[in-house]
């Protein structure tokens, strides 16, 4: 099977195609940057097909060609996670990317002989329905604040109607908070995931420091490129929109306690002292609701499979292989 991967190069694009080379299908990676050469090395030694594709969302030629090169099922990746200084600085790059991108996508398959199209958004999509105790199951409303937010759910939107009216298969994926392999900076995303941040300390030799013990559903990018095979692999699945997290919120402290057994000697995750400035940013002073995955397991059977205990053991031996290259060039 050919799958081409709108984003690719960002680091759940590359998490992506690496679940999918492994089962040995062909990868077209759509990016502006090409993905970075370790990745590119280590693929090399798995039995799919890798193809790079220079390419820009915002151009509607340039994703019409990436579609007529036959893909049999499209993931729409490509994103700009903003913070406030790029959401005041350039909302209109954001909404282009974001939204726009979706629609060149999805105006190149209404063309073509594309299967599935899968399209990567975000839980930042319930917006303020997240502060509640509650898990946050796909029928809760969203009230978008960010525009990041408000972008994510408007590609969704876009998304269902262009399907409808061409009678396409579109499925929708909501992201908890993803970390794991392959997360590098980009430049698309203004700050990096918090595990990530944890791990780059203890690259560093540095201590990381937290304001508060950030209590979360991350989601490991295994698990997520894992429930997106198996959204893949559906024949009818029963709903257009999955949320993907692990069905639990953990400590980020523990994890990273949890890392440090792996870590050089020294490393030291902890908690802020009186007066002390925190090393790492948890994006915000406070933590929404885990996201419900029932739907996910009752359809497609998939239970994700990294924990916090599991995440910190393989996101450990990754970084031995490979972080030094990906996360310190």
């Amino acid at each position: 099977m050919q799958v081409l991967i709108f984003g690719g190069s960002g680091f759940v694009g590359l998490g992506m195609a690496e679940a999918l080379l492994r089962r040995g299908d062909n990868v077209v990676l759509f990016d502006r940057r090409p993905p970075p050469a370790v990745f590119q090395d280590f693929v090399r030694t798995l039995p799919g097909t890798l193809s790079i594709v220079a390419g820009d969302v915002c151009d509607a030629a340039q994703v019409a060609r990436a579609v007529e090169s036959g893909p049999e099922v499209i993931i729409y990746g490509a994103a700009l996670t903003a913070d406030a200084a790029r959401e005041s600085a350039e909302p209109d790059r954001i909404l282009d990317v974001n939204v726009g991108g979706v629609v060149r996508a999805l105006q190149a398959v209404a063309a073509g002989m594309v299967r599935r199209t899968i399209l990567l958004s975000s839980a930042s999509a319930y917006g303020d329905s997240a502060w509640r105790r509650e898990p946050l199951d796909e029928a809760t409303p969203p009230v978008p604040r960010s525009l990041y937010a408000v972008s994510k759910l408007a590609g969704e939107q876009f998304a269902r109607r262009i399907a409808e009216l061409h009678s396409l298969d579109v499925r929708i994926v909501r992201l908890s908070s993803v970390f794991g392999p392959w997360e590098h900076a980009t430049g698309v995303r203004d700050t990096l995931s918090p595990p990530f941040q944890v791990a780059l300390a203890a690259l560093e030799g540095r201590p990381a420091v937290l304001p508060r013990d950030c209590v979360r559903d991350f989601v490991y990018v295994r698990d997520v490129a894992e429930g997106v095979l198996a959204l893949i692999d559906a024949a009818r699945p029963g709903h257009d929109l999955y949320n993907i997290g692990p069905g639990v919120a953990w400590s980020l402290l523990d994890w990273g306690n949890r890392l440090r057994m792996a870590a050089p000697p020294g490393f030291d995750c902890r908690l802020c002292r009186p007066g002390e400035p925190p090393t790492v940013n948890l994006h915000g002073d406070r933590d929404r609701a885990p996201l419900a995955i029932d739907r996910l397991a009752s359809d497609l059977r998939f239970t994700p499979r990294y924990g916090s205990s599991e995440s910190a053991e393989d996101y450990s031996a990754w970084l031995t292989a490979h972080g030094t290259e990906m996360m310190l060039a």
